[in-house]
């Protein structure tokens, strides 16, 4: 039975970054992506300007090359695809891992307590398993969408991603969030003619929007161009519109209003409840890593998401097995870029190469 070293789970920039830190220190590694190159990336919009300078996104030592101060999509898929062929990475593609469990083995010598067995499926539904010593999850957090948990989420012309607004021209679209894809989505919707109302639990945009595109928003909704929905939730999606109910502080304020109009003897007050024409529905409301496959690892997790792992090793509780990039955030998914994702992988290999 072949043993790697290190099997490293995403090939998005932090797991490129794990594969050639390994291919430089001689570790028998194999990098398995469930998508293509970089996928996250890849499902970006097209049309999506990095908020970062394109030496930030740099990985290997090799610079990245662009006549913009920011780099587009486009500029980053074709630079990852230059550093995979400089260093000949071992990747395998369209290759879903569905598990990462320690498998118990007779110990031959104290490097060899640990063995990884790592069950994938092929997109054309084979099925095999891989064995490792160490195991870098470097999964990001894209693939999973915060769900609202609402009647109708699962309706056909409901989207937890956006790609491009020409289809919706003309159409009455709901965008739902308040960062940076909702504000981008919809301002590049009502660019191409569509109908935009925007909702947003919060009474404001977060402040982490990029700020060329924050004050553009904040002006659209101001002049009325896109309608604005703040401190509101949506409670359902039904096929040609939604069900809004007041958010969580304007609800603080309704419950005052009850309770005050019930101390005077007026009844209950009126219902915030409104219901809004909507033809498409973008529920842009953020991602979250495969809590699932961590969890079934063995990997303890906190009230936020976040895996239990140690700071300069990035190894989590399950000896062996190292998270890097996005999913190590949890919930809380801003504090983790590229930028800084990209140096975890290297420092895990420094921790396997020292132990071996």
């Amino acid at each position: 039975m072949p043993v790697r070293d290190l099997i490293i789970v995403g090939a998005g920039p932090s797991g490129l970054s794990a594969a050639i830190a390994s291919k430089q220190r001689g570790l028998d590694y194999q990098v398995i992506e469930q998508g293509a190159l970089v996928n996250s990336i890849y499902h970006f919009p097209p049309q999506m300007v990095f908020f970062t300078t394109p030496e930030l996104l740099e990985i290997g030592g090799l610079p990245f090359v662009s006549p913009y101060e920011k780099p587009t999509r486009a500029e980053a898929l074709r630079y990852y695809r230059k550093v995979v062929d400089a260093y000949d990475l071992q990747i395998t593609f369209d290759e879903t891992v569905l598990s990462v469990a320690l498998e118990p083995e007779e110990p031959r010598d104290w490097q060899d307590k640990v063995l990884f067995a790592v069950e994938t499926r092929s997109t054309r539904g084979v099925r095999r398993v891989r064995h490792a010593r160490n195991v870098v999850l470097a999964v990001g957090y894209y693939d999973h969408p915060n769900l609202l948990g609402v009647p109708g989420e699962d309706l056909p012309h409901v989207h937890h991603y956006y790609g491009e607004s020409h289809p919706y021209y003309r159409q009455r679209v709901v965008v739902v969030g308040g960062g940076n894809s909702a504000a981008e989505s919809a301002l590049e919707l009502h660019r191409a003619g569509a109908h935009v109302t925007l909702v947003h639990r919060w009474s404001e945009l977060k402040s982490t929007i990029k700020y060329w595109v924050k004050p553009d928003i904040e002006n659209r909704i101001k002049e009325g161009s896109i309608a604005a929905r703040f401190n509101t939730c949506v409670t359902e999606i039904r096929p040609t519109s939604i069900i809004v109910t007041r958010g969580r502080e304007s609800t603080l304020e309704a419950e005052g209003e009850r309770s005050a109009a019930s101390a005077r003897g007026w009844g209950p007050a009126r219902s915030q409840e409104d219901e809004l024409p909507a033809d498409t529905v973008f529920l842009l409301t953020g991602y979250h890593p495969d809590y699932d496959l961590l969890t079934r690892a063995g990997v303890s997790l906190n009230d936020r998401g976040v895996p239990a792992y140690d700071a300069d090793t990035f190894e989590t509780n399950v000896g062996g097995l190292f998270v890097a990039g996005g999913v190590i955030s949890g919930k809380d998914t801003a504090p983790i870029f590229i930028e800084n994702g990209r140096f975890h992988g290297e420092k895990i290999v420094e921790v396997i190469s020292a132990r071996r």
